[in-house]
Formats: C-alpha cells, structure tokens, sequence
C-alpha cells in the first residue's frame, strides 16, 4: 500500500469524431452540466454509482489514452455526466480502453469503486497502444509480464494477507514515483485499485502499487497491505511499461 506525506496535486492529436456523434453529443442537454459541478476522476475520489466492469479478467488490444484536458467523464454515449478526468495525476493521466462506439471510448477509472469505468469523447483524447499485458496470480503469488501476447518473465511476488487482500479485476498502471521519504523501493507504481478492507493507509487513499521490498525472503508469500511486492529484476522491468497498461489480477 503506498504511504503518502499528502496525495499528488493534479498538476497531440485526437481522432476526429463522426460529425453525426459529435452534434448528438452537443444536443444531449445533461452533457451541460458544469464542470466545475463535477469532481475530479482520481485516486482519491469515490463514485459509488459509476458504471461497473462487466469482464473484469479480459484482456483488450491494449489501447489506452491520455486526455488532453479536463474531460467530463459519461455514464454512457451522449448521457449524463458524472465525473471529470484531470490530464494529470501522477504525471500524465493514461487510461486503458475496455469499450468503444463511434465518437466514444469507455475507460477504467483510478477511483473507488474498484472496477469503476466511464466514457470519454474520443475528440478529447490521444490514443496508443501498449505492448504490455501484466498479469498477478494471487494464488501463485507470482507476476507475469506480457510483451506483445508472449511472456518476458515471471516472478515471485509478495500479495496482501487475508486480512487486507490484494482485489482482484482489471485495473492500470496509473503512475510512476520516487518518494525520497521512504527506503524499501526505488520506485512505486500506483494502480487504478484501492484495498477493499482499508479505506485510507498511510494518509492517503488506500491506493494499491506495485513496488520493491528489501527482504527477499517475503516473495511468495501473503504479507502486505494490499500492495503487490515485487523483486528488483521485475521492476526494473516494470519501470520500462507505459502508463495505462492493463494490469490483470486474478486468483489463480
């Protein structure tokens, strides 16, 4: 689980839209609420009505996209807006697609609830395509990165214990940071999940990452806080993979 000091301060070229879904959207009078009504789609943000995942152990053809400014996020195509996604989370925001219809991509969210997804207008967006795929077996207790379908590697890694468990479901790699305040990891990388028993950890918003650990001898075992331990070949590894690759956590 990542301890904050305080949680980050949310510091081209999009497809063009079908000029049909563009004027539908434009009409749908609730696409008029304000934006400053809404509240920002990040880590620390809960929307308990959001639109749930339906395939939360599919894997996709590793689209993701950035938005280019702040966006309002849909519960569906030309529909009611329900949140907003900031450009900037940790670094640039980058956001797994898992839907698409013309005009439209739905996208995982990085708040609560875990497994939480909207839909963005596509003219807001730059859209690239991840080679990774990255896979947690909680019942290995291993991780498996994937480049380009075939595997590069699998480790041991260490998972939340049975009373804070690591969720399972889809979710991204949302960010890459260097806390100079803490000393068991060069590097963190925080996910779009949240511990489904912690609702804060450390000060901040009980967000799950992947990230080192000094003792070696925790790998393979469940011990954490939710967060997912990982050895020092693996994240070296994991610090070359784009924000919003797909992260896959399941039971197996």
């Amino acid at each position: 689980m990542i301890t904050y000091a305080a949680t980050s301060d949310l510091l081209v070229t999009a497809d063009k839209d079908s000029a049909s879904a563009d004027r539908q959207s434009r009409a749908e009078p609730r696409a008029r609420v304000k934006m400053s009504q809404l509240r920002a789609a990040t880590t620390a943000a809960r929307f308990p009505g959001a639109p749930s995942d339906a395939s939360p152990q599919e894997a996709t053809n590793g689209l993701v996209v950035r938005p280019l400014r702040m966006l309002k996020v849909f519960r569906k195509p030309g529909g009611h807006a329900f949140a907003k996604m900031p450009p900037k989370q940790f670094g640039d925001t980058w956001l797994p697609v898992i839907d698409r219809q013309a005009g439209w991509v739905r996208v995982l969210l990085p708040s609560r609830p875990n497994g939480a997804t909207g839909w963005l207008r596509k003219t807001g967006v730059e859209l690239r395509t991840s080679p990774y795929l990255l896979r947690v077996h909680l019942g290995s207790r291993t991780i498996d990165i994937n480049y380009e379908g075939d595997s590069i590697g699998t480790w041991p890694v260490a998972v939340g214990k049975p009373a804070t468990p690591t969720p399972t479901g889809r979710t991204f790699l949302l960010g890459s940071v260097v806390d100079d305040d803490q000393s068991y990891s060069p590097v963190i990388l925080p996910l779009g999940a949240h511990s489904d028993s912690l609702d804060t950890y450390g000060g901040g918003p009980g967000t799950v990452a992947l990230h080192g650990w000094p003792d070696t001898s925790v790998f393979g075992s469940a011990v954490s806080h939710g967060c997912i331990r990982v050895p020092a070949e693996a994240l070296d590894r994991l610090k070359q993979v784009p924000l919003g690759t797909l992260v896959i956590v399941d039971d197996k």
